[in-house]
């Protein structure tokens, strides 16, 4: 493929171009008979070099076609390039922005349960979606599986939960011993970039973990069945009768937790 063909000119435009280089101001019959262009698609060609601005035209009897500059010509087919690409780059942001949404695990039609283990690209995912629909106050609970989990999988999902989290929202959270020896460096970091007022507090153990955002919804982590160290999945739930008594839970935790930060 030559040059020109790169830059998105045809094997015909190219053939008529190069030829009126040579020859000069040129009627589209001799055009046509000089290259190897046929008679009957050499106007269509030579208006498309004209329209591209690649040949200009001369009033005439018959109308003589010339041949713009070359350095000319490459100037605008890489403007017309560098246009098409930037069109094309927009409109690949416009779908990635469509497909983290669609991407974000959804629920079965048996229940609101989403597979994934900690630190997956799917649950990256899903935990960004879970903040981004965070209003007013998100209370956590952090006990198994993430005592047990790969410190790098708890950091990351944790610090993209903090990441995303607007600015004014409120964050209650407790956690077990072994997830705060952990977070150790990364809940305080997070806590001092969020702007929002952030509450920890720690406790011996949790069997659970679990969290609720603004009162009216809630996911439960399914810790892993062959495995202490990973998660299973999450539940989701709305239930208000559920939601309330998970609250209810929530706040005894936090009544008995040692202040943390």
């Amino acid at each position: 493929m030559s040059a020109l063909r790169e830059l998105g000119v045809s094997s015909y435009e190219e053939s008529a171009y190069r030829t009126l280089l040579v020859t000069g101001p040129s009627t589209a019959a001799d055009v046509a008979t000089a290259s190897d262009v046929p008679r009957g698609r050499i106007y269509d060609v030579l208006n498309g070099l004209s329209a591209r601005r690649l040949v200009r035209t001369r009033s005439a009897d018959p109308k003589r076609y010339v041949a713009v500059e070359p350095e000319t010509a490459v100037d605008r087919l890489l403007a017309e390039r560098r246009d098409e690409l930037v069109t094309k780059w927009t409109r690949s942001l416009e779908v990635a922005d469509r497909l983290r949404s669609d991407l974000v695990p959804q629920p079965s039609r048996d229940g609101h349960f989403w597979p994934g283990s900690l630190g997956s690209d799917g649950m990256l995912t899903a935990l960004r979606h879970h903040a981004r629909a965070t209003d007013e106050r998100v209370r956590m609970i952090a006990g198994i599986p993430y005592e047990y989990a790969r410190a790098d999988a708890l950091r990351s999902e944790t610090d993209v939960f903090f990441e995303e989290l607007a600015g004014d929202i409120d964050v209650d959270l407790v956690c077990s011993a072994g997830v705060l020896e952990k977070l150790a460096d990364s809940i305080p970091s997070a806590a001092a970039d969020h702007a929002a007022d952030v509450r920890v507090r720690g406790v011996p153990d949790l069997p659970l973990s679990f969290d609720i955002v603004d009162g009216t919804t809630a996911t439960i982590e399914i810790p892993h069945p062959r495995t202490n160290t990973d998660r299973f999945g999450v539940i989701g739930l709305t239930d208000s009768r559920i939601v309330n008594r998970l609250e209810r839970q929530f706040q005894q935790l936090w009544d008995e937790a040692t202040p943390v930060l």
